[in-house]
């Protein structure tokens, strides 16, 4: 048996190669990561900050009788938004909510963008050099997706350093262990999401298609979820939505570790959701290169 013949059958042959390619058109780039990461800083530093729900509560003043003293009023009110906050949001800091929601919503940009490289690749003839090599056509798609994941991971953690800057409140529990249970969660929902987008685009010659993807799903799959707002205060037509948007998983399992009480029970079911999930489109992605991804 040839060198080559045997490289082929090697579904990791030339993995890292396509995947440090990818990656090196990024960092060596450093607009497109900037670009990547000032939207959710403007996000969370306008909106986050803007939208001071707390202080709907305790910029109120009710018409009470006279006797009543206003420290006394202005005591109650600031316990009531506090109450009121935490019942709804988990934390009595709507920046806190938010900003956790946003390292979500980096990793679903960067994975709807993914499928880009692959559109260029194929109009500027690479992709038709590496389906003449024994690089397997899975290794071609993972190369695709793995350097999707860490981008997207990358910015998530100067999403969360800045965050944290701006005033992020961590949960008195917080450990390593629940940074890398972050980690693990957005690594799940941006491979699954990066499969997705990269199997739409693995036919395609026009940008234009998947960028009118991309603007179709950006947005339900944001506000479909609890990357902004609480899911039970939505509409019910729109929380089963949010029941199958793996958004709400990552953000859910993200929010639990880095600001709640974990409860395990609710952790286990994001994590097999999101794993089943990944898993799946993923799998899905290798088994449709070998038929679809041609010259």
């Amino acid at each position: 048996m040839t060198k080559n013949s045997s490289n082929s059958k090697n579904p990791l042959h030339g993995l890292w190669a396509l995947t440090n390619r990818d990656l090196k058109k990024w960092y060596k780039n450093p607009i497109i990561l900037m670009l990547g990461i000032v939207q959710p800083i403007i996000w969370m530093s306008l909106l986050g900050k803007a939208m001071n729900l707390g202080s709907m509560f305790t910029n109120f003043s009710p018409t009470l009788p006279p006797n009543i003293p206003q420290e006394q009023i202005a005591q109650v009110m600031s316990e009531l938004s506090k109450q009121a906050m935490t019942q709804i949001f988990g934390t009595a800091d709507y920046f806190s909510y938010m900003a956790v929601g946003m390292m979500s919503f980096v990793v679903m940009f960067t994975a709807m963008f993914s499928g880009m490289s692959m559109v260029f690749d194929r109009r500027l003839g690479f992709l038709n050099k590496v389906l003449s090599t024994p690089v397997a056509r899975g290794s071609i798609l993972m190369a695709k997706i793995l350097s999707a994941v860490i981008r997207a991971l990358v910015q998530a953690t100067i999403v969360l350093g800045i965050a944290y800057v701006l005033g992020l409140s961590v949960a008195a529990n917080f450990t390593i262990l629940n940074l890398l249970g972050v980690y693990a969660a957005l690594f799940l929902i941006s491979l699954g999401l990066s499969s997705i987008f990269i199997l739409i685009a693995i036919r395609s010659t026009k940008q234009e298609t998947q960028m009118a993807v991309v603007n179709l799903l950006n947005l339900p799959l944001m506000f479909a979820s609890n990357a902004l707002f609480p899911t039970s205060l939505m509409p019910e037509w729109l929380q089963m939505i949010t029941k199958i948007n793996p958004v709400t998983y990552a953000t859910d399992a993200t929010r639990q570790l880095i600001l709640y009480t974990v409860d395990m029970h609710q952790l286990a079911i994001d994590f097999l959701f999101l794993g089943a999930f990944a898993v799946v489109f993923s799998t899905i992605g290798i088994v449709l290169s070998w038929r679809y991804l041609s010259k």
